[in-house]
């Protein structure tokens, strides 16, 4: 069993950190990106993305990041509101930097890539300064995500962030969210990536990730069971290791180890699924309830959402999970 501290005597439940971008969506499925002509517009960003899914699970969630000074950093902070985010957190950046763009190319439902724009972008703006200690002491949790460890200022708010929230018992959560585009090398990001997971509770990635962050033990390979344990010596308590269609498998420091399944359904996009998932797992983890039934509630919110067009506004509530898992099918 897990053992994580949650406060419950804190008035927020949870804050995300890190990236709010724009997702520019497909509207034109099948068909590759040079012929695509229109597009819709959700707010984005891995970190993003959960948040509004926590809130829309009705956890008291809140945000630290930075936006553009123009259109595209109101749009976001106006959605952050109207989905009861507290946005206290969210600075306004004044050197001229823009809102990192992602472009959606849904060719089929097994063919779909993300073409980003990232060059000069508020998020990564984000400093030591913009982070407040008392803020994150009024969290139970913190949630931080890789990307906005690829540049700095933000790297260094990341750290500072996670002193304080180790300083004041806050739960961390680590979304891994490995970005190749924005780093200039495995090794560089393996490096900044293992200094943050050693000050982490929960650790959430893809095999893939994983074998990203072992850079530099190539020993460890693929075997899930000795990375989970790599964390374990540090602050991990659960460790989630995703591997796609084949579900995922959580580990706990205490030696247990549980196999997700995923449910059936017609998919219109592969991205998403991650954000849905963890802020459904995340849920799970708040209510106490046991790692299989989060695994599964986190599960049927990644179906959901990846058959659906957006991935913000597609996150589902607690009732919209429920009445999809009354209907669905597992696959174990």
């Amino acid at each position: 069993m897990y053992k994580l501290d949650l406060k419950k005597d804190r008035p927020i439940d949870l804050i995300a950190l890190g990236r709010l971008c724009i997702d520019l969506n497909a509207n034109e499925i099948n068909r590759p990106m040079e012929e695509t002509r229109t597009f819709t517009k959700y707010v984005g960003g891995s970190p993003a993305n959960i948040a509004i899914g926590a809130a829309r699970l009705d956890l008291k969630t809140g945000f630290i990041g930075k936006v553009s000074d123009d259109q595209m950093g109101r749009f976001i902070q106006h959605y952050l509101i109207e989905n009861d985010i507290d946005v206290s957190g969210v600075e306004v950046d004044q050197t001229g930097a823009m809102t990192g763009l992602a472009f959606t190319e849904i060719k089929s439902p097994e063919d779909c890539s993300i073409l980003m724009y990232r060059d000069n972008v508020a998020d990564l703006k984000l400093s030591t300064t913009d982070i407040d200690e008392e803020y994150i002491k009024r969290s139970k949790a913190l949630l931080i995500s890789g990307t906005a460890l690829a540049a700095s200022p933000s790297r260094e708010a990341v750290y500072l962030a996670l002193e304080y929230a180790r300083k004041h018992d806050v739960v961390v959560l680590f979304d891994i969210d490995y970005r190749p585009y924005t780093w200039n090398s495995p090794e560089e990001t393996a490096t900044f990536y293992n200094l943050a997971a050693e000050k982490c509770d929960v650790i959430i990635g893809t095999r893939e990730e994983f074998d990203m962050m072992e850079q530099f033990e190539r020993e460890a390979g693929a075997d899930d069971q000795k990375t989970a344990k790599k964390w374990f010596d540090h602050h991990a308590e659960i460790v989630i290791i995703k591997h796609g269609a084949e579900g995922s498998i959580a580990y706990t420091k205490d030696g247990g180890s549980y196999k997700g399944g995923i449910f059936k359904t017609k998919v219109l996009k592969t991205f998403g699924a991650g954000d849905s998932y963890a802020s459904a797992l995340i849920y799970g983890l708040f209510q106490g309830w046991d790692l299989p039934r989060a695994m599964t509630f986190g599960s049927a919110s990644a179906s959901i959402v990846i058959s659906k067009h957006s991935c913000s506004d597609a996150m589902p509530t607690v009732e919209e999970i429920e009445s999809f898992m009354a209907e669905a099918q597992q696959v174990t």
